[in-house]
């Protein structure tokens, strides 16, 4: 069997969850799979338009991209937005799925499943299309009419999907897919003396690479000025202003014990390792945290589908919401103290269970093809 997985570089939320789909095939699996980045297949003028327009609403001007995110949700004029500069360019994508001829196509981003489901709607291509939403809320994106199969985060998203006019029947809450290292079973003390921390002391994770340098620096120096004992791990990734800034405030002494990390492709030993993370709530990151048992401090959501997960996680007291009018020092203080707050939400991340995701979506690859007319072999 031939697997597709297509995605797209806005945001690395969706390359991360196609990238845990194609390793654990790989692994797993006798399967052929292949990765295609939908926008650059089509060509480098599109991907660097969408690309960075993205990058630049999303950080720049955070509130004109919520309320265009809002607007493109409802039925009006906006809605169709996606679907009519999709249908512009979805031939373009055909040659690519054709020259890999595969079995099964599985999307981890609107446009590309736009795309396929109007090759599919012309009779272009054949093949069955899953759908994989990697956020905690629905986007009208990423409503197509050939879709076969959503796959979604949580039960939370059934009721959403039915309200756009998805049968109920297509939609299967088996979670985001992450990589299997997230759901590894890790002794946190022994975690955390491999990386030279202190066991006894409760341990705070900064994912900062996304932060301003200004604001993250100002919410560490909060901490430092209260009196509740912890250890500090900033992952700055390749933030290389942030890292400096980081290393020049350590460099001149905290009460803190800080352990500062640029980029690192193994995230998951410091999840396993902290108590609390602090992050913005992009879909994958809530994902592998919730694989870990990790509660969090969410912070500076964007308006948008990081509202939707920072809503998702309140609402089953997964994480805690810092305002920006708040005292981020007292609310994160608080929680170090209340080890009893940390464990409840550190179990309900743990009841929270999508261990399964990747190796359900496989059988219901299988289900769908049992239902799909076969395919003439060529001559």
């Amino acid at each position: 069997m031939k697997i597709m997985l297509l995605t797209a570089a806005t945001g690395g939320g969706h390359l991360r969850a196609a990238a845990a789909v194609e390793q654990y095939i790989r692994e797993n699996t006798s399967y052929e799979v292949k990765t295609v980045d939908t926008l650059k297949a089509i060509g480098k003028f599109l991907d660097k338009t969408v690309c960075d327009s993205y990058l630049f609403m999303a950080k720049k001007t955070p509130t004109l991209f919520g309320r265009l995110y809002k607007q493109t949700n409802k039925e009006n004029l906006f809605s169709g937005l996606v679907p009519k500069l999709s249908g512009l360019f979805s031939n373009l994508l055909l040659r690519t799925i054709g020259e890999y001829d595969p079995d099964v196509v599985i999307t981890t981003h609107p446009f590309a499943a736009e795309m396929v489901s109007d090759l599919k709607e012309d009779g272009l291509v054949e093949a069955p299309l899953i759908c994989v939403i990697t956020d905690y809320g629905v986007h009208r994106a990423y409503i197509c009419d050939c879709v076969d199969a959503y796959v979604v985060a949580s039960d939370d998203m059934v009721p959403e999907l039915t309200a756009f006019g998805v049968p109920k029947e297509k939609i299967y809450p088996f979670g985001i897919p992450v990589h299997g290292v997230f759901f590894d079973h890790v002794d946190q003390d022994e975690m955390l003396r491999q990386l030279d921390l202190d066991p006894a002391l409760p341990t705070l994770l900064f994912m900062a690479g996304s932060f301003g340098v200004s604001n993250i620096i100002k919410l560490y120096r909060e901490l430092e000025a209260t009196d509740v004992p912890m250890q500090i791990i900033v992952i700055t990734g390749r933030n290389e202003k942030l890292y400096e800034a980081f290393e020049k405030e350590i460099g001149q002494g905290s009460r803190i014990p800080t352990k500062l990390v640029y980029f690192t492709d193994e995230v998951e030993k410091y999840m396993h390792a902290a108590d609390l993370l602090v992050t913005k709530p992009g879909g994958l990151t809530v994902s592998e945290a919730l694989a870990c048992n990790l509660p969090m401090a969410v912070f500076d959501a964007i308006p948008g589908q990081e509202e939707d997960n920072a809503n998702f996680l309140k609402t089953h007291d997964m994480c805690v919401r810092l305002g920006k009018g708040g005292d981020f020092a007292q609310e994160i203080s608080a929680l170090l103290r209340e080890r009893q707050r940390l464990q409840e939400m550190r179990k309900n991340c743990q009841e929270f269970d999508k261990s399964q995701s990747i190796p359900n979506m496989l059988a219901l690859i299988q289900e769908l093809l049992a239902k799909a007319p076969r395919r003439e072999e060529e001559p």
